[in-house]
């Protein structure tokens, strides 16, 4: 059950008809939310089997040509944000309009350059998704705890700016408000390079030696887990936010080449140290990652053998439970043509001792600590 689910008797901030044009991913998981909170949402798909399948799995209705929404969510591909907003605001004068692309310049700019009426405009940005899209992938509580960029300028009303910020807080997001260049040039360095990186490296695979990918462990997966996703969208994304996105790839570029002339002659003057300085920054750009409720703190991690069996990862949870052990954080690596999982578990530093002592006095098996 999800925190959506078990919260959908308060009072929903987002009250009439919501119309959420473009059931994917973002459109069908926002439409689920509201739904269950009761509100209603009415959908709108440019490909009929793609709205059926959002209404058949329970994200909202058919929109109606009667309808009168209250707030308009704009959730189609990049190419053609610009025309649908444009579209929508001229449908439904007076409405809030928002749109979730995650590009906002782009749509912004085209829109004022056709000299569209942007009153009660709102570029928003939910910094949320998976690996595969689709109304079949859609899910109610993919928003929960993650940032929601809210693009407010001198026009936005108050009242239009609360109900696209009400929108988020009742999916469980965190509205922040950002500039759309701001926006841009983050995303593009948290986001779209992170997504070029992992492509790039896991496009080495299919030359690997036989056997190699054999060897992969927790790191080169959680490295190329996001390399999985849809190249057509993504050929759009970066192609609207190519100037921030190639400003970070020439530093990226110019580090690598750095460190590749460094370990061409790794016993030269100063190579050792470019290496080590390399790893050191990355040190000290992990710390600056918000952890569990925002927070720049840092777990230590413990490795438990875990039986392939089912209810064993269950009685894991359940006996660190016993031993006051709060689970911060979970990763679970298969073992290759072994009959067990190794369970990475973060917990507080103050935690390490118990839990270990705690967990192979019932019989478990450390693999390893974070100080091993």
């Amino acid at each position: 059950m999800t925190e959506l689910s078990t919260s959908a008797a308060r009072a929903a901030r987002t009250h009439g008809t919501v119309r959420i044009v473009g059931a994917g991913l973002l459109g069908s998981s926002i439409g689920h939310a509201l739904s269950a909170l009761g509100v209603d949402v009415a959908l709108d798909d440019t490909s009929p089997a793609q709205l059926r399948l959002a209404v058949d799995y329970g994200a909202g209705r058919v929109a109606r040509p009667d309808d009168r929404p209250s707030l308009i969510v704009v959730a189609v591909p990049p190419d053609v944000t610009a025309d649908v907003i444009e579209r929508e605001l001229a449908a439904h004068p007076g409405v809030v309009v928002t749109d979730v692309a995650s590009v906002k310049l782009e749509p912004f700019q085209t829109l004022q350059g056709r000299d569209v009426d942007l009153t009660h405009y709102i570029g928003s940005h939910p910094l949320a998704g998976r690996e595969r899209g689709g109304a079949i992938s859609a899910r109610a509580d993919i928003f929960v705890g993650r940032p929601w960029v809210v693009c407010r300028d001198g026009d936005t009303s108050a009242a239009d700016l609360a109900v696209v910020e009400g929108l988020a807080l009742d999916l469980g997001a965190t509205p922040i408000e950002m500039a759309p260049d701001e926006h841009d040039r983050a995303v593009a360095l948290t986001s779209h390079v992170p997504q070029l990186v992992a492509s790039l490296l896991a496009g080495r695979f299919p030359d690997a030696p036989d056997g190699a990918l054999r060897l992969a462990g927790q790191g080169v997966r959680d490295t190329t887990r996001i390399a999985a996703s849809a190249p057509e969208l993504w050929v759009q994304i970066l192609g609207a936010n190519a100037a921030p996105v190639v400003d970070v790839l020439d530093a990226l570029a110019a580090d690598l080449t750095r460190v590749s002339d460094a370990l061409r002659a790794p016993d030269a003057p100063g190579a050792r140290r470019t290496v080590a300085d390399t790893i050191r920054r990355g040190n000290e750009g992990v710390e600056l990652l918000p952890g569990k409720h925002g927070q720049n703190r840092r777990f230590e991690q413990i490795v438990v053998m875990v039986d392939d069996t089912p209810g064993q990862l269950g009685r894991l949870f359940g006996e660190l439970g016993e031993l006051e052990v709060n689970v911060e954080d979970l990763r679970l690596e298969h073992s290759p043509r072994a009959q067990f999982g190794l369970a990475e578990i973060s917990v507080e530093p103050t935690a390490v001792r118990r839990a270990v002592d705690g967990l192979e006095a019932r019989g478990w098996k450390i693999a390893s600590t974070t100080n091993d």
